[in-house]
């Protein structure tokens, strides 16, 4: 589950993966772009599509008929990367081995919407990506994974974000597989010290 263009490399890194096959890829419905506002598909739809993977655009997981869809996939595992689409209980319920999730933070800090820029308007010197586990909370699931990313404070917003998720690739292809075969575990998360981004 994706949609900008730096979700793309997560899709393709899975998709090169051996032993690995995506079952489908799901991402918003194609939004009206440019001047004649034509509708244009998420980078992550033309990318599958490319590979002749098959691709879902439902307006909201919520209703019935996409969760229909989804289980008859039979998922292992769902993998979201900048979704941005709320996954009811019901989709986190469906794959046996859960919901992973990227987030370009060090979880517990700057969870929800907007951590890159909010990370450089606070002057960060370092900041990184984890790999958890979702639940029903805006980013609180237990922590598989993270890497630090050292900051100069030159950083753009679309600068880090394409670099947090190309390290958060890193991180999905390093432990999904262990995961899965439930050599590790995820930690959850102290509460205590979350901070929450705003859009």
């Amino acid at each position: 589950m994706g949609t900008p263009i730096f979700a793309v490399p997560v899709l393709q890194a899975l998709a090169d993966m051996p032993g690995i096959e995506i079952v489908g890829v799901v991402t918003p419905p194609n939004q009206p772009a440019g001047r004649g506002r034509q509708p244009d598909p998420p980078p992550v739809k033309s990318f599958a599509l490319e590979r002749q993977m098959l691709v879902l655009q439902p307006d909201s997981l919520r209703q019935k008929v996409t969760q229909d869809e989804l289980a008859a996939l039979v998922p292992d595992v769902i993998v979201v990367a900048a979704y941005g689409q709320f996954l009811p209980q019901s989709v986190l319920n469906l794959p046996h081995n859960g919901c992973l999730n990227l987030h370009p933070s060090l979880l517990p800090r700057y969870r929800g919407p907007t951590p890159v820029p909010t990370t450089i308007l606070e002057g960060d010197e370092v900041t990184g990506v984890t790999l958890m586990l979702l639940d029903q909370g805006m980013d609180t699931g237990p922590i598989i994974a993270q890497t630090e990313h050292p900051l100069d404070g030159f950083e753009t917003s679309e600068d880090l974000t394409h670099a947090l998720f190309g390290l958060g690739t890193e991180l999905l292809v390093k432990n999904l597989k262990p995961w899965v075969a439930g050599s590790i575990t995820a930690d959850p998360q102290d509460d205590a010290l979350a901070t929450v981004t705003h859009k």
